[in-house]
């Protein structure tokens, strides 16, 4: 049976929803997080605490109390299947596939930015420049960015990639002190995002650009 609990006090402790100090049963030892396979198993296996921190509205696991034998007996299965050769060629075949699928993802997704951009004809060589750079910088996989998301279509994906970029790119926000206040930082965030929103209308209406635009220097930046 399946329990959530949050961090306790102690190393052997966990916390309840509703507060309450638990200490660890005897026997039983915690699973730190990392190995998806085991902690997947020992899960199914059977009684088990499943520990969780909350950051924001994000949960970050810290692993899983469950008895020491079943993880040590999982841990040894785990370890003679993966010393087999069919191990290795199943292992080498997903990465290949993962690989595939990621190199097809980017293409696509670098696709939706430059329609999302759709600047004028004039424009276009810098549309395909700011398309791979947001591209490269959302996609990769573990990043967390808007991207990796498949919650919205990829069409809101690209867009908000976009406006995340040049926020960080083209605006003074990464160096902007603002207060500690409920909803500040989303109104300055929405603030940006319209700046950023007139300057792409002007090489979607294919208006000349000086190299002063913050778009333009962003871009003669070397990548890092």
């Amino acid at each position: 049976m399946s329990k959530i609990f949050s961090p306790g006090p102690t190393s052997n402790s966990v916390r309840s929803s509703d507060g309450r100090v638990l200490t660890a049963p005897a026997g039983w030892s915690l699973l730190p997080p990392g190995d998806a396979a085991l902690t997947r198993r020992v899960k199914a296996d059977g009684d088990h605490w499943v520990v969780q921190e909350l950051k924001g509205r994000k949960a970050f696991s810290r692993g899983v109390w469950a008895p020491a034998s079943t993880i040590e007996r999982i841990q040894r299965d785990l370890e003679q299947e993966r010393s087999t050769e069919s191990f290795a060629k199943r292992k080498e075949a997903d990465a290949k596939r993962r690989e595939k699928t990621q190199i097809a993802y980017v293409e696509d997704f670098t696709q939706a930015v430059f329609d999302f951009l759709a600047f004028d004809s004039c424009h276009e060589p810098i549309a395909k420049r700011l398309a791979q750079w947001v591209a490269d910088h959302a996609t990769p996989v573990g990043s967390g960015t808007v991207a990796r998301t498949k919650r919205i279509p990829v069409e809101q994906r690209a867009e908000a990639a976009v406006i995340a970029w040049m926020r960080h790119q083209t605006t003074g926000y990464d160096s902007m002190v603002i207060p500690r206040v409920k909803g500040k930082r989303r109104e300055v965030r929405r603030m940006l995002a319209q700046r950023s929103k007139e300057l792409l209308a002007r090489y979607r209406k294919g208006e000349s650009v000086d190299a002063n635009c913050p778009l333009a220097l962003a871009l003669a930046k070397p990548r890092s």
